[in-house]
């Protein structure tokens, strides 16, 4: 049983697989596509949404500190998954990097992981989605009624599933479409946050930031239990806090979320025209204009608005900032860019979980009848729909902060798995081609699983229990289904027939 729970799937193999008729991906995307899917995902409900709540509840001004600690977590991870992409350009990023490495049970889990990672995902971008929409629409003829646009404070959020079933549509239609429209949009949402920041530096009070990292204090009794204290504090009996430099790593392992979806360049790296050159581009040149842009809205908001000041439910704290000092014209444009902005980053997320999806289904691990792609899109479209509506449904009845939180684990434990993976290759593979190589990727790799796992245990043991509930429903699947339908276990038990009738020993 051990054996099978190893068995890797070599990196040749994974590369033919790509070339089967029935599953074969149209290559069609550039490094520019690769760049701008990366900046139109990353710039979403991170810097629309989280840039408030984390600078009112965590951090203060020092929330730029936070998103530079985040950025480089994500740095890190990313220096692995342009190692990983360029060397095995394979649709189910992480997923496929850990078949290659760990064997199938890990590769499961971590493409379990991601399943987790995309779908919640989208479904919180498009919850983001719905709070700057009711912010725009509000006190006019078409507001949506709050029964029907909170899941909070209502029924259902209507328009979060609208969205998701939008989008959906859009990837069924084929990738190429899906980079159109990102593009025009991503060129929309970079002008609305250009405009933040050309504007909002005239309202700067440099008084709002003193002091810059707030005085640390201590949580109260009745907010300090397990669920809602960071597992650290736990774990070694540390006192919980906000603020001071424990609020700022704190809020480091939140705003974490904000850079959700560089990875998502890595899974669609089988529809690249050339990935040994154009994944790690796109990977890299996307986080490193995305977290520039992010401390220069923190500076400003803050600067603008002092923390105390901000509402950390307000779900359109950009907005309300520019409203705050008379500039409702502003705030109207950053409503209307991030409404429109937010649907791409949705949608590119919602196209990260089908690839995953799509390679589990082409190995096995899921149903086989996922991977058939479209005849005439080349997409695959039946796990494109079933994932569609499971966003869907996730973002009309879950809030955003319960999402968001998720989303941030599944992530850091996806980058720590890539970054073992690297140097497990290294070593066990040293003969592939890499288009693109760790610098220093003994220091770099470990460094990367460190301050990945220090940021995990920086979120609340809510969000722990939820994640560990879900890989143990994952563990269960595997061993239901995955590992009996294994396309690489089949394989194996085959040859392995085949050489006890011809009375050799199996490869």
């Amino acid at each position: 049983m051990l054996n099978s729970l190893l068995r890797t799937k070599s990196v040749e193999q994974s590369i033919a697989e790509t070339d089967e008729p029935e599953h074969r991906l149209k290559k069609s995307l550039s490094a520019l596509d690769l760049t701008v899917f990366g900046v139109g995902v990353i710039v979403g409900a991170g810097i629309f949404v989280y840039t408030g709540t984390v600078a009112a509840q965590n951090s203060g001004p020092a929330i730029s500190i936070s998103f530079l600690v985040a950025g480089l977590a994500c740095a890190l991870a990313a220096l692995c998954y342009a190692e990983f992409a360029s060397t095995l350009p394979v649709a189910g990023s992480a997923y496929t990097f850990s078949y290659a490495t760990f064997g199938e049970f890990i590769a499961w889990l971590i493409g379990w992981d991601l399943v987790l990672e995309f779908t919640v995902g989208g479904a919180a971008l498009a919850s983001s989605f719905s709070g700057y929409l009711q912010s725009l629409l509000a006190d006019t003829p078409f507001e949506v009624p709050t029964a029907l646009a909170s899941s909070t404070h209502g029924v259902v959020n209507l328009p979060a599933m609208l969205i998701a079933l939008l989008v959906t549509a859009v990837l069924a239609r084929g990738i190429k479409l899906a980079s159109v429209v990102n593009q025009v949009v991503t060129g929309l949402k970079l002008a609305v946050v250009a405009l933040v920041i050309v504007m909002g530096v005239s309202y700067v009070k440099v008084s709002n930031w003193v002091p810059f990292v707030p005085e640390s204090k201590s949580v109260p009794a009745g907010d300090a239990s397990f669920w809602s204290s960071p597992l650290i504090s736990s774990l070694f009996g540390l006192e919980p806090a906000v603020y001071g430099w424990a609020g700022v790593m704190a809020g480091a392992a939140v705003v974490f979320f904000a850079f959700l979806g560089f990875d998502v360049v890595a899974t669609v790296a089988e529809e690249t025209r050339n990935p040994q050159r154009d994944v790690p581009r796109g990977i890299l040149f996307s986080l490193a204009i995305v977290t520039a842009l992010y401390v220069a809205v923190s500076l400003v908001i803050t600067g603008m608005q002092k923390y105390t000041d901000i509402d950390p439910e307000d779900s359109a704290p950009l907005a309300t900032a520019f409203r705050a000092v008379g500039q409702d014209w502003v705030g109207t444009a950053i409503a209307i860019g991030a409404t429109i902005g937010l649907t791409v980053v949705t949608m590119t997320l919602v196209m990260g979980q089908t690839r995953v999806g799509f390679a589990m289904a082409r190995d096995g691990l899921l149903p086989r009848w996922l991977a058939k792609v479209h005849p005439e899109y080349r997409t695959p479209s039946r796990i494109t729909l079933i994932s569609g509506a499971g966003v869907a449904l996730l973002a009309g009845f879950v809030d955003f902060e319960t999402l968001g939180h998720l989303v941030s684990i599944g992530t850091l434990f996806a980058f720590i798995l890539v970054a073992v993976g690297v140097l497990v290759l290294r070593r066990t593979r040293p003969d592939l081609q890499r288009g693109f190589r760790v610098p220093g990727v003994t220091v770099v790799a470990p460094l990367s699983v460190l301050l990945s796992f220090y940021l995990m245990l920086n979120l609340v043991g809510e969000t722990w229990m939820r994640f560990l509930a879900w890989m143990a429903i994952g563990i269960v699947v595997y061993f239901a289904y995955g590992r009996r339908h294994s396309r690489l276990g089949q394989r194996l038990a085959a040859e392995a027939r085949e050489a006890r009738e011809a009375g050799t020993p199996a490869s």
